[in-house]
């Protein structure tokens, strides 16, 4: 072979290729602009981009990973379009085994990010639309973990119910710690019966035959996952275990075999550390399946069965057979198996753990009643509106999943460490031997004070500190009636410094109410009826308000109207016997001649305190209208919104109306309420440069209904939208409530600080714990079997301090879910 064939066979071999998909092309200098910046990437022999199949084929010498493709593609004004997905993963034992396995996924073509989640035990993975499952669990696979497609149930969401090889597993985790704790205890009984003058050391021999099943039976598991580690030329918690172990154990076995009767045997260290280190991996594990105890509540909701009813007929199907469109029974005490829109009866159904409110709410014919929700004491016919992966409580476990599978940006930062952390500790073993035998002559201490630093080095206290915290907080905030979008937004949910309220809907009802009805003549009965007449059958809200009101008043029942029209952006017309009536507005009523001074001061002082006034008039055929009355409206605030703006300010916040609504109405609520700050007439388009404007004074948080607000609401800083059970799809707000309650706005900020306050304590104690527990084995002040002991509990102590987050309530306690 020549030297140009050898050379032209090597760069063939050391060629990667990859094809992306483009979304955004229209024509041929779109591809040409794509190529160009593609081939300025550092790294990429070549690229062609395809119009017509809409991919671009890169050619790159191995070095460029996917991400920089992608973000080439960005810059030219395109985009790669990406799917996500989540595989199971089974092995981890500490933060670098997390670290471990971004970093395959990642080398994986195709592949743009990867989140690995140690808690939750998930990766999520961010990926264009080319990447095979199959070759993201080859790579896992190759890192040395398991990986697996979780499996979802009938609602579409991923189930978290231990499987039965989860079951065995578990079950043999426990038998192999009762053992390792059987064999270790007449190891480490002689040594602490040594204080009180008994000495009954066991023979070397026996204690030989005590330690090697702990170390090779019952602790292969440090060594399997430390070997993993070394191959993939990384480090974890089990290869520090094994190093540390295996030394201890090591000496011991060449003491023994040199014969020194009076040479010291170190074999209860190693097997005694073994031990606790799984003692504290047991304990962990159960920490850690209590932090997704509101996942597994969700879940609890759905039944696995539902009555169907077909003609005269009802039976019993699975709950995955039931389609949009089927009738379903529901008997009194029954959880309602699907989303719904109730077609008999009328019940009170409660929706505890899905909003967080404490009482049963009323639901009748016509009603839309949620999946989950328990049936109180009537039977009711349901019509399915929605199933699987698009009901209400799917959607609710999966925004809580995702929250909890997210990593908060202080999370980076334990990553970094996390990833130079091992080197790190079995470089300051080497020190600490080299440095003690050295400078004393005794190598036994030497080797003991190494095996120290190795076993107290946790990195998997670092690694539990933020995703545990996260875990436990939004699933409290979830039972609360509180959907966290992901970690960022409680993260910067605990910095908000200003709170921007959307008026009509969020801080008001979102529907007028009659006020006041003011009758020229007196006869306010007599003005009710000829305005009900008239508006009954419109959908208008005025309208609504009219005969509401109408319906709590003696009016007379027999006044009917017919000819009604209604006149856009004014009013509405019709004809009460020989008179014509008109309802509407001041344009309204002077362009028919109608003189309005007998009540235009009373009607400037409503329009003032924020009413809107709708004024009534009649006439005769071929007479002048004249004026009857007017009739005032108004918005009015949600029950306890001016407690919750109370509390807000009690939080060191700044509130801010900004509203669509004229100054008067607008100023008015806000006066009200004890709100700070008002901003009117400011339109649904015009709202998010509003809110770019606040952030100039620090974090915004944006609260609306989540319909006209959503620019608005990706605007701020952290988008917070005031839904119910069927609209928790919210994807334009980092946090949805449950109920529409203003109340639950200082709740959300307050469990973000709560939360972020967990994380912080989590992860100064974990770094100051692996600091100077380092420090003081490298000084030989800490006894291996100490060490061991203090790193077992180190990890359950960061779970726990995290679990502490569960006993927070709301403060309306009546709101709270009772565990």
């Amino acid at each position: 072979m020549n030297t140009v064939t050898a050379v032209a066979t090597a760069a063939a071999a050391s060629t990667t290729t990859l094809r992306l998909p483009i979304a955004g092309m229209t024509c041929a200098s779109c591809a040409g602009r794509i190529e160009r910046a593609l081939a300025a990437v550092p790294g990429v022999l070549r690229a062609n981009v395809n119009l017509a199949t809409a991919t671009a084929d890169i050619a790159t010498d191995g070095s460029v990973a996917t991400p920089a493709l992608a973000d080439a593609v960005t810059r030219s004004g395109y985009r790669v379009p990406e799917r996500t997905f989540d595989l199971a993963i089974a092995g981890m034992t500490c933060a670098s085994c997390a670290g471990r396995i971004e970093k395959a996924l990642r080398a994986v073509p195709g592949v743009i990010d990867a989140s690995v989640n140690l808690a939750t035990e998930r990766a999520h993975v961010r990926l264009s639309s080319q990447v095979d499952v199959a070759a993201l669990i080859a790579a896992v696979e190759a890192a040395g973990y398991r990986a697996s497609v979780p499996v979802a149930d009938s609602a579409g969401a991923p189930a978290n119910a231990p499987d039965q090889e989860a079951d065995a597993a578990d079950a043999r985790e426990r038998r192999h710690l009762w053992l390792a704790l059987a064999l270790s205890l007449p190891l480490v009984l002689p040594m602490l019966a040594i204080p009180f003058g008994v000495h009954a050391m066991l023979p070397g021999w026996v204690q030989f035959a005590l330690a090697t099943p702990v170390q090779f039976w019952l602790g292969a598991r440090f060594y399997r996952a430390g070997w993993h580690a070394l191959k993939a030329r990384s480090g974890n918690m089990d290869l520090l275990v094994a190093l540390g172990t295996s030394a201890g154990y090591g000496l011991s076995v060449w003491h023994l075999l040199a014969g020194g009767h009076h040479a010291p045997l170190y074999f209860e260290a190693s097997a005694v550390v073994i031990a606790l280190v799984l003692v504290g991996k047991r304990l962990e594990t159960r920490a850690r399946r209590q932090t997704t105890a509101a996942i597994h509540a969700l879940q609890a909701l759905r039944p696995a069965t539902a009555r169907m009813r077909r003609g005269h007929d009802e039976t019993d199907i699975p709950l995955a057979q039931v389609r949009v469109g089927d009738e379903v029974v529901v008997r009194p005490g029954e959880r309602i198996p699907v989303d719904g829109r109730i077609l008999e009866g009328r019940t009170h159904a409660d929706e505890s753990m899905l909003t967080g409110e404490s009482l049963p709410v009323a639901r009748a014919e016509g009603d839309r009643v949620t999946g989950g929700a328990v049936n109180g004491e009537g039977r009711i016919v349901v019509e399915t509106t929605a199933t699987g992966a698009e009901s209400a409580l799917a959607r609710i476990i999966r925004l809580v999943e995702d929250a909890q599978a997210k990593k908060a940006p202080i999370q980076r930062i334990v990553d970094r460490v996390s990833a130079v952390f091992v080197p790190v500790v079995i470089g300051i073993a080497l020190l600490t031997l080299l440095g003690w035998g050295l400078t004393t002559g005794d190598w036994n201490q030497a080797l003991l004070n190494a095996v120290a630093v190795l076993v107290i080095a946790c990195p998997c206290a670092l690694g539990l500190a933020t995703p545990t915290a996260i875990m436990a907080g939004t699933g409290v905030a979830a039972r609360a009636g509180i959907l966290i979008k992901d970690a960022e937004a409680l993260e910067t949910a605990q910095r908000i410094r200003i709170v921007a309220f959307d008026k009509t809907g969020t801080l008001t009802q979102g529907k007028p109410a009659l006020t006041e009805a003011i009758a020229l003549d007196g006869d306010t009965s007599s003005l009710l009826s000829h305005a009900a007449a008239v508006q009954r059958g419109s959908e208008h809200p005025l309208a609504s308000a009219v005969l509401e009101a109408a319906s709590l008043f003696p009016i007379s029942r027999d006044i009917i109207a017919t000819g009604i029209r209604a006149v856009p952006g004014r009013g509405v017309r019709g004809h009460i016997g020989a008179n014509e009536v008109c309802i509407g507005s001041e344009r309204m009523m002077r362009d028919a001649g109608v003189d309005l001074s007998l009540l235009s001061s009373r009607a400037e002082a409503l329009f003032a305190s924020g009413h809107t006034v709708s004024w009534v008039a009649a006439s005769e055929r071929g007479e002048r209208p004249r004026l009857l009355g007017l009739l005032a409206f108004r918005d009015t605030p949600r029950a306890g919104a001016r407690e919750a703006i109370a509390r807000l300010h009690a939080l060191g916040l700044r509130t801010v109306m900004v509203s669509g609504d004229h100054e008067g109405a607008a100023r008015a609520v806000a006066t009200q309420l004890g709100i700070d700050h008002v901003r009117a007439n400011v339109l649904p388009e015009e709202k998010a440069a509003a809110i770019q404007q606040l952030r100039q004074g620090g974090v915004v948080a944006m609260v609306g209904d989540g319909v006209n607000d959503a620019p608005a609401l990706a605007a701020a800083d952290v988008g917070i939208a005031m839904g119910s059970g069927t609209d928790v799809a919210m994807h334009a707000a980092g946090v949805t409530l449950m109920r529409a309650e203003p109340a639950l706005v200082a709740d959300a900020i307050e469990i973000s600080r709560r939360t972020t306050r967990k994380i912080h304590q989590n992860l100064f104690w974990a770094f100051i714990y692996n600091v100077a527990g380092i420090a003081l084995a490298a000084f030989g002040l800490l006894d291996p079997v100490i060490a061991g002991a203090a790193m077992a509990f180190s990890s359950v102590s960061v779970v726990t301090n995290a679990l502490l987050l569960r006993r927070w309530r709301p403060q309306r306690t009546s709101h709270a879910i009772e565990s």
